[in-house]
Order: structure tokens, then sequence, then C-alpha cells
């Protein structure tokens, strides 16, 4: 019985095309000779021009069962993150006893409505989805609405390219074809199992409160008072380093399992706080939130962040390799030292990685897949 195998690789030449053979030799030597089932190439924007003498690069290379990828604004490879230079990572995996159903799909307006073309016919069973997305043409939070409806429990982690500044100018790879909108994924099931982990990068502070009053994205009181003076009160009760942060940005969290009685760190789903009016004491978050939600302020900066993803990832298992989707708000802009979160993983889990800096990041929380933002999204994979 084959085992599961996968490498990483990461080069940095300016030409695309040597730049892919020299990732793709350093991927495939973890494959200990076993074939490439599934393979993901990620460019920088300086190799979009030759986007496609990359992709041929990678198949004569790898010969990929299934090859998926896109830009993106920095490339992860290993414990590196490349900023602001020419990089390209490639990720290969041997997954035995495993199937892969790659998908590409297309956002339309037809006369019966908005819908989304090119989903599979048929989902296997305990399947998890990967998908990179075009931010300009595929608009994913509605597509993951849909997904709750039609696929519930299928998790899905992913990415939105990212680098470019307008439609048009970001593509996405689905095994010989550049497309340059829509979203490109596959469905994993069988022997190999895809867990994620969603690092949101914040910290609670205060209490948690049920949502006595609430007009869609509007907070009209918490716990019978109003938000507004729900946050004073967390701000008087906050340490100087926690009352710095509100300073500098307030989020809200919101429990997703309402079933959830006692709360932890990848129970809420992080949005932020975008004003409050004086008057009324009433408070504007950047989602939809319903009277009986349970609710909790965070904070977000460098020290919460980074303590949050080094719980996350002493948590779990070490996975035999992972993708990394994170935010083109972190990695220097955030933490300022270079290759922060990819430092923590392969830190942590000593396995192969590859990825890219996201216009939003794809995954799970309490049981939903979600856009999120400045996060950074895991896909691990285990050989059950």
């Amino acid at each position: 019985m084959s085992r599961l195998a996968i490498g990483a690789g990461l080069a940095t030449d300016p030409d695309p095309q040597r730049a892919v053979e020299a990732a793709c030799a350093e991927a495939m030597a973890g494959l200990d000779g076993g074939s490439c089932d599934l393979a993901f190439l990620f460019v920088s924007p300086h190799h979009v021009p030759r986007v496609a003498d990359a992709v041929a690069a990678a198949h004569a290379a790898l010969r990929p069962g299934t090859l998926l990828g896109c830009n993106g604004m920095w490339v992860v490879g290993g414990s590196r993150e490349i900023e602001d230079a020419p990089a390209v990572a490639v990720w290969a995996a041997h997954l035995p006893e495993t199937q892969v159903v790659p998908f590409a799909l297309e956002y339309a307006e037809t006369p019966d409505g908005e819908t989304f073309l090119g989903w599979p016919d048929a989902i296997p069973d305990d399947a998890t989805a990967l998908a990179l997305a075009d931010p300009f043409t595929f608009p994913a939070d509605d597509w993951l609405a849909r997904l709750a409806d039609t696929h519930p429990g299928l998790e899905l982690i992913g990415g939105l390219a990212s680098g470019g500044r307008a439609p048009g100018q970001h593509r996405l790879i689905m095994n010989t074809e550049v497309r340059n909108g829509g979203c490109v994924g596959a469905l994993i099931a069988g022997r190999v199992k895809v867990r994620s982990l969603v690092s949101q990068g914040c910290k609670p502070v205060g209490q948690p409160y049920a949502v006595t009053g609430a007009e869609r994205n509007v907070l009209l009181s918490l716990g019978g008072q109003t938000p507004l003076d729900r946050i004073r009160e967390t701000y008087a009760e906050a340490d100087a380093s926690d009352r710095e942060a509100m300073q500098l940005g307030l989020h809200v969290g919101r429990v997703v399992d309402e079933y959830k009685t006692e709360f932890r760190r990848g129970d809420f789903l992080i949005r932020n706080v975008l004003g409050a009016d004086e008057q009324s004491g009433a408070v504007a978050v950047g989602d939809v939130v319903g009277i009986g939600e349970t609710v909790q302020f965070h904070v977000r900066d460098a020290a919460s962040a980074d303590e949050d993803l080094r719980t996350m990832v002493g948590a779990v298992d070490r996975p035999a390799g992972a993708l990394l989707f994170t935010c083109n708000g972190r990695g220097t802009r955030l933490f300022g030292v270079p290759d922060h979160d990819a430092g923590i993983v392969t830190g942590a889990f000593a396995s192969p990685l590859a990825g890219f800096f996201c216009n939003g990041e794809l995954g799970p929380v309490g049981g939903r897949n979600f856009l999120h933002g400045f996060t950074a999204s895991l896909a691990l994979f285990y050989d059950s």
C-alpha cells in the first residue's frame, strides 16, 4: 500500500519557466517516486504575462492528475513568504485511494435568477472542497450561502486571487487552462482527509452578550443595554494593551453554532465594527446579526494574531502537508517582520507548505463556510 506523500517548492528566478522547473523539482522530491495526483501552482504578479508558460512547465515536470492555481500578491513556500519580488510556489501530492474531482465555476445571471455553472453533479461522501476564486467576477459570499443550502456540512477551504487591481488582471489555473475569472477547485474524498484550520487573528475582550435588539447589521441592544454602553464597559475593564488595541480597531464576534453554551477560539465569526450612533447607542457591524444570537467584542493586532495562530496550530496533529491562504493585510504589514505565518506553520508541523496572500480567505467557522478578512486559513492533509 502506497503512502500519502506531499512536497513543496519555492523559486524566485525572474524567468517563470525556470522558476517553475526549479520549484517542481523540489516538490517532486517529496513524493518518493509516487504519482502527482494533485498540484497547486501559485505565481506572483510578475509572472502573470507568462503564466501560460508557467502552466506548461508545471505539466511537463509534474504530469499532475489535477493542477490548480492562481496569482497572488505575495507567495508562500515552506517557511518563506516572498513579498514584492518574483516568486513561484509549487505544491504536489500523491493521494492514494483518494478521489479528486476538479471543477470550474462561472457566475451567471439567467431569466430564472442568479446561478453558478459548473458545479459537479455528484459530491463524493465525506468530501472537502478546495477553491480559488477571482474577487472581481465571482461573488464568493453568494456562492457560500448557496452551498450552505444545497450541501450543508461540506467544508470549503481556499482564497481569492490577489495582485490585480481590476477585472481581468487575475489568472486562475485549471489543468492546462488559464482563466481570467470565475472559480476553480477540487473535491477531495477517500482515504486522504482534508481538515481546516481558520485563525482569524483576534482575541475576545469583555464578556459575551445575548443580542436583545437588532435590525439587519445594526446592533440595538446587548443584554438589555445599548451596544455603545457595553463597549464603554468593556473598555473600562480592559487592561492597557487591550485598550490600545480597541482604539486601533474594534471587532465583533458572533457565535455561529446556536447550540453552544461555552465559547472558545474558533466559535466566533469575526466581523468589523463599522460605526456607532452616540444618541441611540446603536452599533453597526459588518454582518447581519439576529436577536437571540451571542456576540462578544474582539481586538486584532500583531500580538493577538500571533497568539491566535500559534494556539490553533499547537492544538492539532501534524499533517502530511498543508496549504496556506493568508490575508494580504498580514505579512510585514501587520507583523513588521517577514515570514510570520509560514514560519509558525512550518515550525509547528515541519510539513511541506505552499500558498499565497489572498484578497479574502475561505474557511469554515462553527460548521459553516465563510469569506474572511485578515485571516490565515489552512487546509491540512492527513492519511486516515
